[in-house]
């Protein structure tokens, strides 16, 4: 797929951009959500997180830390009561676990989203745009568009990507169609080759997104865009910009970007009952100034 100039980035994102005050959730009404109910049919559950790691690794730097500070072996009473208890924290935008990006997250040309002044990021958090316009959580029909399926390969390989095209012909092979308001999933295989044949920089070699693929999102009127990879390609084959996805989808669009989430659990559950919609569960935690929030999306088949 052909690289994109510094000019040709610029013409997409002027003609991509929206400003709304809540984003492309916009397009999520109370008459969609309702519509996504209607998905569910056997009441299957199946998490579309991956689990928060420990340990650090090529792709993960900087690993959650979980540390127990009560009620351990060892330190127990030999009676009466306690409480097991622990501490975590965490770097949410990492490239293992599974997160969500707030329209706060992407400064680009010194504004946020909407053309909010990015001065709104202070030392004490987000003052504009953070994860507290998600507090209600995100509930709607989401779609899993299966690439390696599409091109008969158990995963993309570091540095290729998916253009609009291709998640049209997703679509027709899969027997579904992305419409307004859905939550777009889109699998590379990522977690499935990290699998099988371990970690690896992930900052520096992942699949991706086109950044014309954005067509496709803003033609179908998508309300959140998700996937087991970054959502962008690295490295970047956009001139100047290193993030050409992240820039497009929540600083031109409103987009809320769900990365890192993983979909193996779910694909054979879809490939069985011969369908890829499905109710989807989002549920940011409640960090008012935040610009992130580890997620686990729960899809109800």
């Amino acid at each position: 797929m052909t690289a994109t100039t510094g000019a040709e980035f610029r013409e997409l994102y002027r003609r991509l951009r929206r400003d709304r005050p809540d984003g492309a959730l916009a397009e999520l009404t109370p008459q969609r959500v309702a519509a996504a109910a209607r998905e569910v049919r056997s009441g299957l559950r199946v998490s579309l997180a991956a689990p928060v790691e420990t340990a650090p690794g090529p792709d993960n730097p900087e690993p959650a830390v979980h540390r127990m500070t009560g009620a351990v072996a060892g330190c127990l009473p030999a009676e009466g009561l306690d409480f097991a208890r622990d501490h975590i924290a965490m770097n949410v935008h990492g490239d293992a676990d599974s997160h969500l990006d707030a329209l706060c997250h992407v400064v680009y040309d010194g504004t946020l989203y909407g053309g909010v002044d990015a001065d709104t990021l202070t030392t004490g958090g987000a003052c504009a745009l953070s994860v507290d316009l998600v507090r209600d959580g995100i509930v709607g029909r989401g779609v899993l568009l299966d690439i390696p399926r599409l091109r008969g390969v158990p995963w993309l390989e570091p540095g290729e990507q998916v253009g609009a095209g291709e998640l049209a012909e997703a679509e027709a092979a899969q027997g579904v169609r992305v419409g307004p308001g859905d939550l777009l999933f889109v699998r590379v295989g990522h977690r499935l080759r990290r699998a099988e044949h371990g970690p690896w920089d992930a900052a520096a070699a992942r699949a991706g997104l086109h950044p014309g693929a954005m067509d496709f999102l803003a033609e179908r009127h998508v309300a959140v865009l998700g996937s087991d990879g970054n959502n962008d390609t690295a490295p970047s084959r956009t001139e100047g910009v290193a993030f050409p996805v992240h820039v497009l989808a929540v600083h031109a669009m409103g987009l809320h970007l769900l990365d890192y989430l993983q979909f193996e659990d779910l694909v054979p559950h879809c490939a069985r009952e011969g369908r890829w919609s499905f109710l989807c569960v989002v549920a940011p935690l409640r960090l008012p100034h935040a610009t992130g929030s580890p997620v686990n999306p729960i899809a109800v088949l």
